[in-house]
């Protein structure tokens, strides 16, 4: 047992500092004696673990896909469809339905690419021309987005003359801006910055409905 938590241990710092010298060097750059020194173990014990760079950016991808995941993970509580349901509020104590869940998966995303640098390093090896065959993280919050905003348009929270689909095109351009600027500027995950552009969106998206926080919320849904 303690010989299985070492190793888990062993695995998750190379990570760690794998996703750290990509972010600054670049995939193709980085080298695995660099990553090992960073993470303090030897190439042999890279090697256990990783048989080559394209295996360690890989789990790199997996564990960041998987943090993504958590995030967009949809509550029970807002449904696919509601019949004669409450505009801006879902079944189960969720005010704001849909736009609530994309707001807030919104601050949980930017402080996760902020403070995380497994889930940085998936977002930009996802991107790099250089790779194939990994997930394409940004592909994936594109479409859950958009997921959302039809989820919002069925629940009757957007307003008339919105729609999802022009809707989606906006909120997913300037939340992978964020992403990407972020990157150079950690600014620009910062919760004012989001909560600034909710405040500018959500009342277009949806006026007169009962008010969805635009910043974090420090308690769950």
């Amino acid at each position: 047992m303690v010989k299985q938590e070492r190793a888990a241990r062993t695995r998750q710092a190379l990570m760690r500092a794998a996703a750290e010298v990509f972010a600054r060097e670049g995939f193709a750059p980085a080298s695995l004696a660099a990553i090992s020194a960073r993470a303090g173990v030897s190439n042999g014990a890279l090697h256990f673990h990783f048989e080559n760079k394209n295996a360690l950016a890989r789990a790199v991808e997996r564990e960041a896909a998987a943090v993504l995941a958590k995030i967009t993970a949809v509550p029970d509580a807002v449904p696919d469809a509601v019949p004669d349901a409450v505009p801006g509020d879902a079944p189960g104590g969720v005010p704001g339905g849909s736009l609530q869940v994309l707001v807030d998966a919104t601050h949980a995303l930017m402080g996760a690419l902020a403070d995380d640098p497994v889930v940085r390093a998936g977002f930009d090896l996802s991107a790099d021309a250089s790779r194939q065959g990994g997930p394409c993280l940004r592909g994936v919050w594109r479409g859950w987005v958009e997921e959302m905003l039809q989820r919002a348009e069925r629940e009757g929270d957007l307003a008339e003359g919105v729609s999802s689909r022009g809707a989606a095109p906006a909120v997913v351009a300037a939340t992978v801006g964020f992403e990407v600027l972020g990157a150079v500027d950690r600014e620009w995950l910062s919760a004012p910055k989001i909560t600034g552009f909710w405040e500018l969106m959500l009342p277009r998206l949806a006026p007169g409905r009962p008010l969805t926080p635009a910043g974090p919320r420090t308690t769950p849904p």
